[in-house]
């Protein structure tokens, strides 16, 4: 077996191949004559061969209806724009290439065909329950290739039911869309124009007038897609109830578009349903939801069946673009581009925009990362058409790696303009003009510091906190008053709400503002006085709230403590600390008094956090990976589980508590018009899924709240090593139904009950609390201003919608450039530091892999039992939502039985790709030596 790895690298250097052969194609005379010439592989012919007599049936009444095979064979060519290991054999659609370069290019697919992609199951549930060898299987198996199915499927075409035994014995029941119904994507267009005009590969859109009276009259969905990363054939948009997911099958049915996009799609007739073998496994990465649809759309054979499809975007929220690698095209205007990411099609783009000596020297540039902008992509093409937008370097450095995520994901690190810069203070160093600081409560002699991270630069938060004579605390939240220097609608302004958020890589942070700002400026750092925007609070020792106070203010901070101080200052109470332990102090606060203060603090804010869960809150505490960098290299020396300690805790408590206390203001002062932040609840049916999953593990687990879920994953499990790693899967399990918080305008969701943040389980919640870094909090205090002040109506509801839903896309984003980020340096220490060891949990079992949290370092890995060395064969069996897999090993008596929970031990190794990685198996008598 190939592993993708291996099928990447063969795409790198393997060159198209050109028939010699002119002739025209010759007639044929049946369906089944059409087949052989279509697919000339043995292993399909005697396939045919066996099933001769079904097949010719099917096409006697197929025939009846005209030219019904010439969209089959289109469909064949659809999901070839985009491929499992990134390779095709010509930048035009197959449809073009003469009959021979067509076996040819069937041939070399079907040859490189990556063996690990996941794939409809057909080595499930074997009658007798027979092992499968992981080395026979490709041969056992019907075609895995999307055109050997798209070929199974043409022998049924005509909305015939009909009942295939494959050789290996499993019943396939095949519902298949009828050829006659004009709004098949294949039948469209196919009679339009004469003999070598090319043919219609997608239907056209709907205009703006029908889509916006199908979605009045119900007939039509809009939604956000989502394509599958690991399964790129895959796509879905939550239902209209958003309680479940929708399911696009295949790449026609997206109709060009992309991840990320708004759509619209159309439910298709019932006839044109088409199921999936009965042994499917429906399983999504992350947030899957295909077994069964609403009522509205309930399936008729209990697998996935094809539903829906795209007729119009509504809005590009991908970018277009890609990061990917050049091929060179003999005799051709174009090279083709092939994305990293799969679910990007490949792409034409002009030899123009390639390197000079591309043409003539194209394997120089075989490991040259590209940056890719699609620019069209037509109709009646399975490729895009694109420009090439830079040159990024050698794929595998981190740099090139990371300019090239940041341009595909949109995020602008572009230095500021000349025409921005203008907009910040001109005097410097800067200080606070005396007319404003008669407008503002003077703090500078209060004992306030700042806790962050140790690396931490731009410090848009600090706290303070006095015992009061009669025993309670005042307590506050002090907030850099970035709408100082944001003035609305200015240059500065404009590129803060276009960027929305900074975003946070591995190895340096792309600022929201500029550096003077954010690092100095706006940042509280010690010893200087800065702008803020205060709350402050009269509690009670037990966190109950007496009195509150908002206003602006200045602060003079004392110290910048790390999270590392504070969690010293709480672990040793009674210790008297140095001035050579701590970073610089002001001389007007001891270093006790300091330390007396973040106590209280701790203190206050553990009743605050107890409170908080008593009241029905959730948390769902994720492995976080970080990195010990290189000063000078930045390259990873080391990595490590990032702890969530009581110091971190102390700081989460007081910043909810002083956004919670916003939310309130706001919108009691505006409540057509406050940008708030909700949480809607999770998908009733994954959660329904997941607690029935539990229930056949014998885990008692209660999902029907927050709170309860949050007091079952704490109660439910002890502190042995085991149950803490059953808990951290079982954690992760619990986030994939969840759904994402966003801003919103309260004019805009009506019904108040929606505002409600689902994990806090408070009923209004908005950020205040950061806005160096959030735009959403630079809107928050600038309402609140207007309400504390000048009582004065200032921004549009329009424009707070518009601005709340930009948040949301950028911080999404932003949220998987981290994401991608972490994986590159963690891909970067595999490579210099691997292989390496650790124990692994299985967290989710298919039928021919399944995935493991890799204890020791957070991360999730998939192992494909076909790639496991040193396997004789494996068994699949599922019973209720329990799947399991058996692997029986080379020359080793006893089995070895994978289910969810499972401990095994894996080894990380680097993969012949760049900075990619696989987690291999161990064998069980390995892991014990």
């Amino acid at each position: 077996m190939d592993s993708p790895r291996k099928a990447k690298k063969a795409n790198v250097n393997r060159e198209p191949k050109h028939s010699q052969n002119q002739s025209s194609r010759p007639p044929q005379k049946d369906a089944y004559a059409r087949l052989l010439s279509q697919h000339r592989s043995s292993k399909f012919s005697l396939y045919l061969e066996q099933y001769k007599l079904n097949t010719r049936n099917v096409q006697q009444d197929c025939e009846r209806r005209q030219g019904v095979f010439d969209g089959q064979r289109r469909g064949q060519r659809r999901d070839t724009a985009t491929s499992h290991d990134g390779d095709v054999e010509s930048g035009e659609e197959l449809g073009s290439l003469k009959p021979n370069d067509a076996k040819k290019h069937q041939k070399q697919q079907r040859k490189n065909k990556d063996s690990n992609r996941d794939v409809v199951s057909k080595e499930v549930d074997q009658p007798g329950g027979r092992l499968q060898s992981p080395k026979k299987s490709k041969k056992k198996n019907l075609p895995k290739h999307p055109e050997d199915e798209k070929i199974r499927e043409g022998t049924s075409k005509c909305g015939v039911d009909v009942q295939m035994l494959s050789p290996n014995g499993f019943n396939y029941r095949t519902v298949c869309f009828s050829a006659s119904n004009a709004n098949s994507p294949a039948d469209k267009g196919k009679n339009k124009g004469g003999r070598g005009s090319k043919k219609q590969v997608f239907d056209a859109y709907m205009t703006s007038e029908e889509v916006s009276h199908g979605l009045k009259r119900g007939e039509l969905i809009q939604g956000q897609l989502r394509i599958n990363p690991k399964k790129y054939n895959e796509a879905f948009i939550p239902s209209p109830d958003d309680t479940r997911d929708i399911f696009l099958d295949g790449i026609v049915a997206r109709n060009r578009a992309l991840n990320g996009d708004i759509v619209v799609v159309q439910v298709l007739p019932r006839e044109q349903w088409k199921s999936t073998p009965s042994s499917a496994v429906s399983v999504e990465e992350q947030c899957s939801d295909r077994d069964e649809q609403n009522n509205k759309y309930q399936n008729i054979s209990g697998s996935i069946n094809t539903l829906v499809t795209v007729v119009y975007i509504v809005e590009k929220k991908h970018s277009r673009a890609a990061t990917g690698f050049l091929k060179h095209l003999p005799d051709k205007p174009f090279a083709l581009f092939s994305p990293v990411d799969h679910r990007v099609p490949r792409i034409n783009v002009p030899l123009a925009d390639c390197p000079e000596d591309f043409s003539s020297r194209p394997g120089d540039y075989k490991n040259t990362l590209f940056i890719c902008r699609i620019t069209d992509w037509a109709a009646d093409s399975n490729f895009a058409e694109g420009r090439l937008a830079k040159s990024l370097g050698q794929a595998g450095e981190i740099e090139p790696e990371t300019e090239g995520i940041l341009i595909e994901y949109e995020v602008d690190f572009s230095e500021f303009s000349d025409e921005v810069l203008d907009c910040l203070p001109k005097n410097l160093p800067w200080t606070i003009p005396p007319e404003e600081m008669r407008k503002r409560r003077d703090l500078r002699n209060e004992c306030i510091f700042t806790i962050d991270p140790a690396t931490a630069r731009d410090l848009d938060d600090a706290l303070s906190c006095k015992q009061l004579p009669d025993g309670n605390f005042e307590v506050g939240v002090h907030i850099a008053d970035v709408s100082y220097f944001v003035e609305e609608g200015n240059s500065l302004d404009v590129i803060a709400s276009q960027r929305a958020t900074s975003v946070y890589l591995v190895q340096k942070v792309i600022p929201m503002l500029p550096r003077l700002l954010c690092e100095e400026l706006c940042s509280l750092n010690p010893l200087v006085d800065r702008l803020t925007f205060s709350v402050i609070w009269t509690l009670t020792p037990e966190g109950k709230i007496l009195n509150e106070w908002f206003g602006r203010s200045i602060i003079r901070s004392c110290v910048k403590l790390s999270y590392d101080h504070a969690q010293s200052m709480i672990e040793a109470p009674e210790k008297m600390f140095s001035a050579e332990e701590l970073p610089p102090v002001d001389p007007m606060h001891p270093i006790d008094e300091v330390h007396q203060a973040v106590l209280n603090l701790h203190t206050i804010a553990k009743n605050l956090r107890a409170q908080r869960f008593l009241g029905g809150a959730l948390r769902l505490d994720q492995l976080k990976l970080s990195f010990a960098l290189d000063k000078e290299t930045m390259m990873p020396q080391g990595c490590y589980i990032y702890q969530y300690r009581d110091s971190n805790k102390l700081v989460e408590e007081f910043m909810l508590l002083a956004n919670i206390a916003t939310a309130n203001h706001i919108y009691r002062k505006f409540p057509e018009l406050a940008l708030l932040r909700r949480h809607p609840p999770p998908k009733a049916k994954m959660m329904d899924e997941l607690q029935e999953l539990c229930d056949q593990l014998g885990i008692k687990i209660d999902l029907t709240s927050a709170g309860l879920l949050h007091k079952s994953l704490n109660t439910a499990f002890g502190d042995d090593e085991y149950t803490s790693a059953r808990k951290e899967v079982l954690t992760h399990m619990c986030s994939r139904p969840m759904q994402m918080a966003l801003y919103f305008c309260t004019g805009v969701v009506k019904e108040e009950q929606n505002f409600k943040h689902y994990a806090l389980n408070v009923p209004l919640y908005t950020h205040f609390t950061s806005p160096i870094r959030r735009y959403a909090d630079i809107i928050v205090h600038r309402l609140l201003h207007v309400y504390l002040y000048t009582h004065e109506h200032v921004i549009a509801l329009t424009e707070v919608e518009k601005q709340a839903s930009h948040c949301n896309d950028k911080k999404a984003l932003s949220k998987k450039v981290q994401e991608l980020s972490s994986e590159l340096f963690f891909g970067v220490f595999v490579k210099e530091s691997g292989p390496l060891d650790s124990e692994a949990m299985v967290m989710g079992v298919l039928d021919q892999s399944f995935d493991v949290l890799v204890l020791r370092y957070g991360v999730q890995k998939r192992i494909y039992c076909k790639s496991i060395t040193g396997l004789d064969a494996f068994r699949h069996r599922k019973v209720g939502k329990k799947s399991e897999l058996t692997l029986l090993w080379t020359n080793f008596l006893s089995v070895q039985v994978i289910s969810v929970f499972t401990l095994v031990e894996v080894q990380l190794k680097s993969d012949d790709a760049p900075l990619k990685y696989s987690a291999v198996l161990k064998r069980p008598e390995d892991s014990a030596s």
